[in-house]
């Protein structure tokens, strides 16, 4: 009998119950605007992420996405800069450079999916921002990435959606560069639907990016505020774009970051119980991971041999319940998109991209797996794998 996989790979665990009576509390309060509120769930949220991340200041607004244009602003991006990327990320991430009116410039990305720093390294006189994005989790080689943008002066953004408490080196991911950026989206490492975490070091960013989130004159109410003196130094020439976090979302988000680290072993757990069933399959490849490489195994992606193959690859474990997404399609898909797609985006030639992404199958691991799914999975794989790619 032909063994079929049958839980859903959009499915996330429920909101503990700790977040879901925080969150009662504050519907019953009303008070739901972050500065309505004293004291204030979103500014606990900054604090306490602040301390778990190590920086000194931290700002809790309304998306991942929101976060990446605030960061952009907070630099002086404007119209007709250039801005550095990957090239291979998800679409939030050019689109956050679009939306400022600025111009994305590709980087290509390698066989182990991220920047590639040879690359990075011949088109750094070409701007002065780098948005980083640490795609689907994996992270670069830091200390050399970091070495190449402070001989140019190019100041870094981590786009850190997929490695909120991952890091390099111990080191934590988003607190390489001068502001790090962070998603609560569902399918993220913790989950309020929608929501944005920043951190830096940099007083002067701070107060640029909590003045553009819409604070008016409550700026003194940010979890990690700078003096008054900072602030002074800025009010008045930060529009207000108003993209604040409200007390519902943060009171959710709170005991979940609490326990991430609980999570992220969970996580790696079922990561490499698949990477170990998908090792060594006839037409597959797995990402051999760096040993400095702290990751979150949220999703695992494989290379295949042949692209020619992929579809009947997909079509079959769709049929069986297991659920893999392709770079390679020919249209975007889903959440599932290249640079050919982004319209918005100048076309420019990406000839390693290109032949990383035609190859490159992609699965979300959602902590409502376990063990013997995990299992299960690996060994319809397995058997597709050599249906279709052998």
């Amino acid at each position: 009998m032909t063994e079929v996989f049958t839980k859903p790979f959009i499915r996330q665990e429920p909101i503990p119950e700790s977040a879901i009576t925080a969150a009662v509390e504050v519907m019953r309060s009303g008070a739901l605007h972050r500065y309505g509120a004293e004291p204030s769930q979103v500014a606990a949220l900054e604090i306490e992420f602040a301390a778990q991340t190590g920086a000194a200041h931290a700002l809790a607004v309304a998306s991942g996405g929101y976060a990446m244009g605030c960061a952009l602003r907070a630099l002086g991006v404007g119209p007709g800069d250039p801005v550095l990327t990957n090239g291979w990320t998800l679409a939030p991430v050019p689109g956050a450079i679009a939306a400022v009116g600025a111009r994305p410039v590709l980087v290509e990305v390698g066989r182990d999916l991220c920047i590639e720093l040879d690359d990075l390294e011949a088109k750094a006189p070409q701007a002065n921002v780098l948005m980083l994005s640490h795609m689907r989790g994996h992270i670069a080689d830091m200390p050399r990435l970091m070495a190449i943008c402070d001989a140019h002066d190019i100041a870094v953004i981590e786009d850190c959606a997929h490695t909120m408490s991952a890091d390099w080196d111990g080191h934590p991911s988003g607190r390489w560069g001068a502001i790090g950026c962070y998603s609560c989206q569902t399918y993220k490492h913790v989950n309020s639907g929608e929501g944005g975490l920043i951190v830096t070091d940099d007083a002067d960013l701070a107060a640029k990016m909590i003045l553009l989130s819409g604070s008016y004159m409550l700026y003194a109410r940010n979890g990690t505020a700078p003096s008054e003196e900072v602030f002074a130094r800025h009010k008045g020439a930060m529009p207000n774009v108003s993209g604040r976090m409200d007390e519902l979302r943060a009171a959710i988000l709170r005991p979940q970051l609490a326990d991430l680290p609980a999570q992220v072993a969970r996580w790696n757990e079922r990561y490499r119980a698949l990477e170990t069933g998908f090792r060594n399959l006839p037409g597959l490849h797995v990402i051999d991971r760096p040993a400095s490489e702290g990751y979150v195994g949220s999703s695992i992606q494989l290379l295949a041999d042949d692209p020619e193959k992929i579809p009947g690859f997909i079509a079959g474990c769709a049929a069986r319940g297991v659920d893999w997404k392709w770079f390679g399609h020919a249209t975007a898909q889903g959440f599932t998109s290249s640079h050919h797609h982004w319209a918005y985006v100048e076309a420019q030639s990406l000839p390693q991209t290109d032949a990383v992404l035609a190859r490159l199958l992609d699965m979300r691991v959602p902590l409502t797996f376990d063990l013997a799914d995990c299992a299960i999975i690996a060994r319809i794989v397995a058997e597709e794998a050599a249906e279709s790619l052998r």
